[in-house]
């Protein structure tokens, strides 16, 4: 097979490969991709003009029925544990979804454009093979966000029917340090996740549609029924931080920030999975601006009164939802909470990490994996890693996994914005993403620069990784010591390296204009 170096992003389109319609959106042209092949199968293939019809309120949807969870409820409980005041929490939070918010539509451009998804994107720059590096980091942090949140679902319904069914309930014989009935709520709460999904995208967007309004009015039940409950508002929000704003602040605030924006960098890398589905590009800026930072925040403020509410209820501040939902004195209480845990925590964990490891996992072997296999496989994996683990404490949660995360998650998104903004100003020839051979191939199907860009990222985003005595799996002075100042800024040095670094490697290897076909 023949091998090709970078090229030129002046280098003209073939016209007869792709179909162009007035609002610029693409499609290819027919016969220009064999439905079958190596790289190829029926959910890779780019979605047809025709079936590209989600609209500003699908994406809005989306992003309600996403934030509104048990863990996006907590993000700021954590942040407080930490030692902030509600302002300085929800500022955080705010700023992040600002932040995270601009890779979310840079990425997310080339799906109603091209109607593809994000490991064909990721071929652009890493090559058809090369790509999967990306895609498998990718579905390795979705399987265990899967896990995380579906351990959290199962907790939340665990608790409520005990609420419901008594002692009896709780006290059950424990398996593994847990009672059975709570490894019963998890596997229940497992399969129901998947029953939904293998049904496919379509009906994943009917379900945002109507979960989105549901999971807001339940939140603001909460906070009717906690606000008439307490008679206002006030014990938690005269609260002082244990920080201040001023040098125990800041040590806080930007591994914080990192980890606020490692909790969206999953889906800053694999939006086009969702907007390739998009009607333009209009619906897919405009659908995810309004929803994603404004509903982030209005929820982290939330979440905030409702807790200040139980302080002057109940003595003390209780920051977990389902626990407090469970102190509702009416059946009728206790069951409206549980569905709406149910639909909450199911509307996000499809979404957010359910569909992308499937395109991934789908993208490693085409002809042998398929949507619904990838769910599958996405499921299997989300038990396998323990996710009960992984939420022990706010410092294993913010800093270690979230911060992590973003880090690595980060490097790549700098290397497909570096490439299909910089190097190729948005124009992608659509037949070559699956063409072996094409101008996509690079070097036996790998990019060697974005391999080294994302490398050399990723080692300075999370190589420096630290945990405080006692409270996570790094060394005290990191894992290479003198990386450790950059640990704390995981998430933007990830990003900055490795866009810049590519943008260099690909614009002087461009600039020889070298290619063999």
């Amino acid at each position: 097979m023949p091998a090709t170096s970078p090229v030129p992003p002046e280098l003209p389109i073939t016209p007869t490969d792709q179909i162009t319609a007035p609002d610029g959106r693409v499609e290819p042209a027919p016969g220009a991709i064999a439905p079958h092949g190596r790289f190829v199968n029926a959910d890779l293939y780019p979605v047809p003009l025709a079936e590209r019809r989600w609209t500003t309120y699908n994406f809005a949807a989306l992003w309600v029925g996403m934030a509104h969870n048990i863990p996006s409820w907590t993000l700021a409980s954590g942040l407080v544990a930490l030692g902030m005041d509600w302002k300085q929490a929800v500022f955080t939070i705010a700023l992040a979804n600002l932040v995270v918010l601009v890779p979310m539509l840079l990425t997310g451009h080339a799906g109603p454009k091209y109607g593809i998804p994000f490991p064909v994107l990721a071929r652009a720059s890493f090559g058809l093979r090369g790509a999967n590096l990306p895609a498998l980091v990718r579905a390795a942090v979705a399987c265990c966000w899967f896990g995380i949140q579906t351990w959290i679902g199962g907790q939340g319904i665990y608790i409520l029917l005990g609420k419901i069914f008594g002692g009896d309930w709780a006290g059950a014989t424990e398996i593994a340090g847990y009672p059975w009935t709570l490894w019963l709520c998890f596997l229940v709460f497992w399969a129901l996740e998947l029953a939904i999904i293998l049904r496919g995208m379509e009906t994943l967007r009917r379900f945002e549609n109507w979960a989105a309004p549901f999971v807001l009015v339940g939140a603001l039940a909460l906070l009717g029924w906690m606000a008439a409950k307490a008679g206002g508002f006030g014990p938690l929000l005269d609260q002082p931080s244990a920080l201040g704003w001023g040098e125990d602040f800041w040590p806080v605030f930007f591994p914080s920030l990192m980890g606020m924006i490692g909790f969206w960098a999953t889906l800053s890398l694999n939006i086009p999975d969702f907007t390739r589905f998009g009607a333009g590009q209009r619906a897919q800026v405009w659908g995810q601006t309004l929803g994603l930072p404004t509903t982030m925040t209005a929820f982290a403020l939330l979440s905030v009164l409702v807790t200040s509410g139980s302080q002057a209820v109940y003595g003390a501040p209780i920051w977990d939802p389902v626990a407090l939902a469970g102190k509702a004195d009416s059946i009728f209480g206790l069951l409206f909470a549980l569905v709406t845990v149910l639909i909450a925590t199911i509307s996000v964990n499809i979404a957010a990490n359910v569909v992308s490891p499937a395109y991934d996992l789908a993208h490693l072997a085409p002809k042998l994996i398929n949507f619904r296999t990838g769910a599958l496989i996405t499921g299997v994996v989300g038990v396998i890693i323990l996710p009960w683990k992984l939420t022990a404490t706010p410092e294993l949660y913010i800093f270690t996994w979230l911060g992590v995360v973003g880090g690595l998650l980060g490097t790549v998104a700098g290397i497909l914005i570096a490439d299909y903004w910089i190097i190729r100003r948005t124009v992608l020839d659509l037949a070559d993403l699956y063409r072996p051979g094409g101008r996509y191939w690079y070097t036996a199907g790998w990019n060697w620069r974005a391999v080294l860009a994302f490398v050399t990222g990723g080692l300075l985003a999370v190589g420096g990784s630290y945990s405080q005595p006692g409270k996570g799996p790094f060394p005290a002075d990191g894992l290479i010591p003198f990386l450790q100042p950059l640990a704390d800024y995981g998430w933007a040095v990830g990003l900055g390296v490795a866009l810049t670094l590519y943008t260099l490697l690909m614009t002087t290897a461009s600039g020889r204009g070298s290619r063999t076909v």
